[in-house]
């Protein structure tokens, strides 16, 4: 991500030290690590809903083509996407069928 090699990171560490003194140095430390890992778990959460949101809409346009085709004659790789769909339909009636059941 940065090019940053030991030197750099030794400069860095010596003036903090400089600056900060070896009391609040620690505390420095942890406050920007923890910042750090805010910033990219944010990041990997918006990468992950973005790349399901890609893998929903690529659905979705499989299911126009099977639908224009009448579900009939599909490609291997639309008769997967309508299989996941009709699984997900699935998965998502059964809970209330239980309810109903019981």
């Amino acid at each position: 991500m940065f090019d940053v090699g030991f030197w750099e990171i030794l400069v860095i560490g010596v003036l903090a030290l400089v600056v900060l003194g070896p009391e609040r140095l620690p505390g420095a430390l942890r406050s920007t690590i923890k910042a750090i890992r805010t910033v990219k778990n944010t990041a990997n959460g918006f990468k992950n809903e973005v790349e399901r949101q890609l893998r929903v809409h690529e659905l979705h346009e499989n299911l126009k083509q099977a639908e224009e085709k009448s579900l009939e004659d599909l490609s291997p790789d639309l008769k997967r996407s309508v299989e996941e769909l009709k699984e997900a339909a699935e998965s998502v009636t059964q809970p209330y069928k239980k309810e109903n059941d019981v």
